[in-house]
């Protein structure tokens, strides 16, 4: 028998008064985390020369904990500030002829999008959008964008999407694309944490942010590059590891740059082993979905059918009568009015809040923000 685990929030310095319900976010860093943190920025003060000296060794022992936790190849993994450098680094390396395509779906993060654009400015490429439903199952999904992959060079696709909280058939699109000699690009900035071995599945790159529900400090990202890309991947900084033919190194000192979070990331990953994470993610998914469903019958709206759906995020819909182009100035009331954090999605037309679970959370967080959305809703 699974014993039901309890809220852990004395973990975090998160605010009591607030309903902490957006941790797909910005994450939360945990309070032991915060104090290596503190302890690590001491150390720097007290002798900058003598911290610098030894920040190659430091890294090298978080960047092969933050691998080994993704379980993939250290020799191919490094350390980037977030998923959105990870994907610009990767469209750098890529060749991508003029008039070819980069390929992207209409989940994808409104970076990445703006990353992709870019490229394709420069290259004299064009970036071709698929339409994939919010309720399409895996076999429609890879059908629509195999459908899209003439004259692709690369495919950049969620493996979780923010905007949707929808889980991405990932193996089944690298199989795809790589049977027609297109690129994939996985933007996994979701995936640490809540799918297993998320850069398993053979793509060329793959990045994604230990920031969200890893908890580590933000600006803590994992790059993870196919073998036959390592000599040509570059750090978007050009810094003294410049010409270091080890891709990890190439990217892990980049100049006078604060290290602290990177050095203090795997101590985030022994708070989840505290908290029994794989337990828990399970136990979250379970709360997310009740609580989605009490919030949904607050507003008389519904909970979005996904076919995959994230394990600790679900898309409740908002009414009709709400201006989703305010949505901004809605999160913004609803933190100030109701001292409760959520974020606002927009999909095809339709407006979500987007709510998470992580191990702070309990079912009284959502209950006591079905009782005070309405007032603002």
């Amino acid at each position: 028998m699974v014993t039901v685990l309890s809220p852990r929030p004395d973990l975090w310095t998160l605010d009591p008064g607030v309903l902490h319900l957006n941790h797909g976010s910005y994450g939360g860093v945990p309070r032991r985390t915060q104090d290596l943190m503190a302890a690590l920025r001491a150390e720097t003060e007290a002798n900058p020369m003598l911290w610098f000296r030894s920040v190659a060794a430091r890294l090298t022992a978080s960047r092969l904990a933050l691998a080994s936790y993704l379980g993939t190849d250290p020799e191919g993994f490094a350390l980037v500030p977030n998923a959105s450098a990870g994907i610009t680094a990767a469209l750098a390396t890529l060749p991508i002829p003029a008039g070819s395509r980069i390929v992207l779906t209409n989940h994808a993060y409104g970076a990445v999008r703006y990353a992709a654009e870019r490229t394709a400015r420069a290259r004299q490429a064009d970036v071709v959008v698929v339409d994939v439903p919010l309720e399409a199952d895996d076999e429609t999904v890879v059908s629509l964008i195999s459908a899209a992959l003439d004259r692709a060079s690369v495919l950049v696709v969620d493996q979780i999407s923010s905007a949707t909280a929808m889980v991405f058939p990932i193996a089944a699109l690298v199989g795809a694309c790589h049977d027609r000699g297109v690129a994939v690009v996985v933007d996994g900035a979701h995936a640490p944490g809540l799918i297993d071995a998320p850069a398993a599945d053979g793509a060329d790159f793959w990045t994604g942010n230990f920031h969200k529900w890893p908890a580590s400090p933000r600006a803590t990202a994992g790059l993870v590059v196919a073998e036959k890309w390592r000599p040509a991947t570059l750090p978007l900084i050009v810094s003294w590891s410049e010409y270091d033919e080890r891709l990890p190194e190439r990217f892990d000192m980049q100049g006078t740059y604060d290290y602290v979070p990177w050095i203090a990331a795997p101590e985030s990953l022994r708070v989840l082993a505290e908290v029994q994470w794989p337990v828990r993610r399970s136990q979250l998914s379970d709360l997310v979905d009740e609580g989605a469903r009490v919030v949904a019958k607050a507003l008389g709206t519904g909970v979005a059918e996904i076919a995959r759906p994230a394990a600790t995020m679900r898309l409740v819909e908002v009414p009709a009568t709400v201006d989703l182009t305010a949505g901004e100035a809605l999160k913004e009331r609803v933190s100030r009015e109701l001292k409760a954090e959520i974020t606002l999605t927009g999909f095809d037309g339709r407006g979500f809040i987007r709510l998470s679970a992580h191990a702070y959370n309990s079912l009284r967080d959502y209950e006591l923000l079905a009782e005070r959305l309405p007032t603002v809703l």
